[in-house]
């Protein structure tokens, strides 16, 4: 079974952001774990409740086929976290498929993947991303290579639906 881990914010992540493609990649049977700075309950903007069962210390780059980094004003606390920054840079070293949903672009550009690559973000983020390198495209999801870029829960659905894409069969 493949396997995706969510990088998510303890509380204050966009709800829609991580439950609609968590839905949609478990139809695909595609198994979704859970990872933020804690263990246990993590709190959306709107009360949706998660759990984690990582922390982003614990993520195994060998354990996953893909990782995702949800949305929401609490993913800046990723901005500058080492751990969520080694993580990236792990995985894209690896070529394996990168996400990242509404602002939590940044944490992406901030870890050096995006130079050259077309991306997409939440419109705070526009800056961080051409300064890190990103060919900024401002449409609502971007697919260059093994990352997936999109600018919020509008498309979160489609989000789910990139990511199934890009990890193929």
């Amino acid at each position: 079974m493949r396997k995706v881990v969510f990088v998510t914010a303890p509380k204050d992540f966009r709800d829609e952001e991580y439950y609609k493609p968590k839905k949609v990649l478990e139809k695909e049977g595609i198994e979704v774990i859970t990872a933020s700075l804690k263990v246990g309950e993590l709190e959306g903007r709107f009360g949706y409740k998660a759990i984690s069962t990582y922390t982003i210390q614990d993520i195994g780059l060998n354990d996953f086929d893909a990782i995702a980094y949800i949305g929401g004003n609490g993913s800046s606390i990723f901005f500058d976290d080492l751990n969520a920054l080694r993580l990236a840079k792990s995985f894209c070293k690896c070529e394996k498929p990168i996400a990242s949903i509404c602002i939590a672009g940044v944490i992406l550009a901030n870890a050096g993947i995006l130079k050259g690559k077309k991306a997409t973000v939440f419109s705070d983020g526009k800056e961080f991303l051409t300064k890190g390198g990103a060919i900024y495209t401002g449409i609502p999801l971007e697919i260059d290579g093994n990352i997936i870029t999109a600018n919020g829960p509008e498309v979160a659905e489609d989000f789910g639906r990139a990511i199934v894409k890009v990890l193929g069969d």
